[in-house]
């Protein structure tokens, strides 16, 4: 009897794949009312088109105190025999202000320039049709970008540098620098795009798990910190580290070992020194910018902490089967086995449905408390990704209103509707509080990030399983008692103005606030921050006229702009409004800066293809590591050539075989 369930769902897997439209097929008739999604790539052994394009990428970050500027070459070669035109998709962190970027073929070099979004692919476009080599960088995601190179010729090696700046802060102590090297695949809702809009960077080709590019892909930051440095490590990579007192020089200790299939980590310590408040000047032509940071209080133990309810959103789709399903599970059982008696919990699964543990939250006894580990247990993973309808779930549930609600999402965060969380978290964010953990090496860092932001939480990484019980500690530490409430800051004979972002109103992590302004005037006058810690008055004065502008601080222009853009943007509900449209460009153009409405543009104003004929190839991404290939779906796995049907049968075989594998051993 089961095996002939196994051979019927094997069947059933295979009338299902030819069934349902390939993501080739659905590329090629762009009328058709299809959802965009990732599907495998399927090599079409035509050896005069090169299907890799992209020859290796080399890092190169210089971290000076707490700015970090980083420089990303991409070596685009064509080995084949026809000329190409190339694309390819990378992340970058959601703090990065991306502000240069040039193109290089042969000793020629150009200089990007920034247009708006259209002027730019309308440019691109033509020098495209008219034969001219040309790069055109664009905007996906603020952490998500796609690089299109026109006319690569037979034998041409092209090189192109971005230029990003971005702010490092520390977390109890530590500090992280994250450089996310690969783009996971992301789930597209078929309900989401109500205005018949695609999203096109959503279908892209994937290499099956445990596949990798065959390119070079190197990493080398640069730390300088004036202080002793101490405690170097990476927990994502093997590193080689060359140190001296207050520098250090971090490379990959084998660089034959592919690093672009997970996010690069990297831990220090800075020793001999408090993280202390301070501030930072920087004198322009025009405008003055200045960074604050604020160093919280030591924490404190509160008596009055209200009691709380915790809605645990446990995302078991597809692409969390296996290692980050198992790591999920690992930490929601720790986060619930903790929980105090005069707290309530529910716990919600979600993939395609939303299941939840009861239709109210429970009280926090052991009975309830082994209930909802057994549920977990019995879960392995498939299916999509309906993040938006398990939040709605959460919101739904009945609450008390005498005790504090905390909605904890967990997630790899491979889902392509985020704006539509964003939003439905703003319009409640008077309702919960919302702490993201982000699960797996390469995860939606906008996603989770933006959550918290969003949402007056805190967003937590677990990229691996040893990991799970110290961010659980740091997670019940940092809910359970708030370091600061009822911030407030003045400017006291500081002429300061376009601030960003707001400050909190409660303050749970142990990290820095940070802010950007800007100033006219005297550097002069008092900054001061006042707030509460438990029942004591908080109050901390910093001076002005103490901090010199100097010409180092030259990238708080940058920061400033990425943090005004992105509460326009990215987390605000009236972001498609043409008014905040033209202020989010206007400041593209104004700082030279990315955004969703802005991009680079490089052309070599010589014609190189005279007979344009080129062919279009998509670069494919290796799956982060620790993903399956359940994370492609099973409807978009094969592509349009001959054998692709068979490809996509065994990948459906090898899939369910998998699953069927994986439970018998729980069962076990």
């Amino acid at each position: 009897m089961k095996k002939t369930k196994l051979w019927l769902c094997i069947l059933l897997s295979f009338l299902f794949c030819l069934a349902v439209p390939a993501a080739a097929s659905a590329q090629e008739n762009e009328d058709a009312d299809v959802t965009l999604a990732p599907y495998f790539f399927i090599e079409n052994a035509d050896p005069d088109l090169d299907s890799f394009p992209l020859k290796g990428t080399d890092v190169v970050t210089n971290i000076n105190g707490c700015i970090a500027e980083t420089y990303v070459t991409q070596t685009y070669a064509n080995e084949g025999t026809r000329a190409i035109n190339a694309r390819y998709l990378f992340p970058a962190s959601t703090k990065v202000s991306v502000h240069g970027m040039t193109m290089q073929i042969g000793d020629q070099v150009v200089t990007a320039k920034i247009k708006e979004k259209e002027d730019a692919r309308t440019e691109f476009e033509q020098a495209k049709s008219e034969g001219k080599s040309a790069s055109l960088l664009e905007q996906q995601r603020p952490n998500v970008f796609t690089m299109d190179v026109a006319n690569i010729m037979p034998g041409d090696t092209v090189l192109i540098e971005l230029h990003y700046t971005e702010l490092i802060s520390p977390t109890e102590g530590t500090w992280q620098f994250v450089f996310p090297t690969v783009v996971g695949p992301r789930y597209s809702s078929p309900a989401q795009d109500e205005n018949g809009t695609t999203q096109e960077w959503v279908e892209t080709p994937y290499l099956p798990d445990g596949e990798t590019p065959d390119c070079q892909y190197n990493i080398t930051v640069n730390l300088s910190a004036g202080v002793p440095i101490s405690g170097i490590a990476s927990g994502s990579h093997e590193i080689y580290v060359e140190q001296d007192r207050e520098s250090a020089r971090v490379t990959l200790s084998n660089p034959e070992v592919y690093a672009g299939n997970r996010d690069f980590i990297l831990d220090y310590k800075l020793t001999g020194t408090d993280i202390n408040s301070g501030l930072l000047l920087h004198e322009g032509e025009s405008e003055n910018f200045f960074l604050l940071t604020i160093q919280p209080p030591e924490r404190y133990e509160s008596d009055e902490v209200p009691g709380r309810e915790y809605i645990f959103v446990l995302d078991i789709s597809g692409s969390m089967y296996g290692y980050p399903l198992d790591t999920a599970k690992e930490l929601i059982r720790d986060l619930v086995g903790s929980l105090k008696e005069t707290d309530k919990f529910n716990v919600i699964l979600f993939a395609d449905d939303v299941t939840p543990l009861a239709f109210g939250s429970l009280p926090a006894s052991s009975e309830n408390i082994r209930r909802a580990v057994d549920l977990i247990d019995r879960t392995d993973g498939g299916g999509g990704t309906e993040l938006l309808h398990a939040v709605e779930t959460a919101l739904a549930t009945p609450a008390d209103e005498d005790l504090a609600r905390s909605i904890v999402i967990i997630t790899d965060g491979y889902i392509s509707g985020e704006k539509r969380v964003f939003d439905l978290i703003s319009k409640n964010a008077d309702q919960a509080s919302f702490f993201p953990f982000g699960i797996g090496t390469s995860v939606n860092r906008y996603l989770i990030e933006g959550i918290a932001g969003i949402g007056s939480g805190e967003s937590f990484v677990v990229t691996e399983e040893s990991e799970v019980e110290a961010m659980a500690k740091r997670f019940r530490t940092y809910i359970q008692s708030p370091l600061l409430t009822n911030i407030q800051i003045t400017y006291d004979g500081f002429d300061a103005y376009d601030v960003e972002p707001a400050v909190p109103s409660t303050l749970f992590a142990q990290k820095p606030i940070v802010l950007y302004g800007k100033w006219k005037g005297e550097a002069s006058g008092t900054i001061r921050i006042t707030g509460k810690t438990g029942k004591q008055d908080y109050v901390q004065e910093i001076s002005v006229s103490n901090a010199n502008p100097q010409e180092i601080n030259s990238a708080i222009p940058y920061l400033w702009a990425r943090s005004r853009v992105d509460r326009l943007a990215n987390y605000e509900l009236n972001d498609d409004s043409e008014s905040v449209k033209q202020e989010i460009t206007n400041i593209g153009l104004t700082y030279s800066m990315m955004t969703q409405y802005t991009s680079f543009i490089a052309v070599v104003e010589t014609v190189r293809n005279p007979d344009v004929q080129s062919s279009d190839v998509d670069q494919p991404q290796p799956l982060p590591s620790g993903v399956s290939n359940l994370a492609i779906g099973t409807g978009y796995t094969i592509g349009s050539e001959p054998g692709s049907l068979i490809f996509g049968f065994m990948l459906q075989v090898l899939a369910l075989t998998g699953i069927l594998q994986y439970r018998k051993k729980r069962r076990l």
